[in-house]
């Protein structure tokens, strides 16, 4: 989980820089990822992961948060 949790901030980072993203909960509630922003990462899960993020994951309490973030592309990547 911990090179998971290493590589998504990785992804994060290239998007905002300045964002605490291990301390930030509301990623998407708090307006720092806007739909472009989103698009963007799960295009970057699917090659760095090697997953495909379905339409149903993509809700609002799967991006607020890096650890939210993580257990999504651990259980895609369970279920590949």
């Amino acid at each position: 989980m911990e090179e998971i949790r290493s590589k998504l901030l990785e992804i994060l980072i290239s998007l905002h820089p300045d964002e605490d993203f291990e301390n930030n909960h509301k990623l998407v509630d708090g307006k720092v990822l806007d739909s472009f922003d989103i698009v963007t990462l799960i295009a970057e899960i699917n090659d760095e992961f090697e997953v495909a993020v379905s339409a149903d994951k993509i809700i609002p309490e799967n991006f607020n948060s890096v650890n939210a973030l993580c257990e999504m592309i651990a259980e895609l990547m369970e279920e590949e």
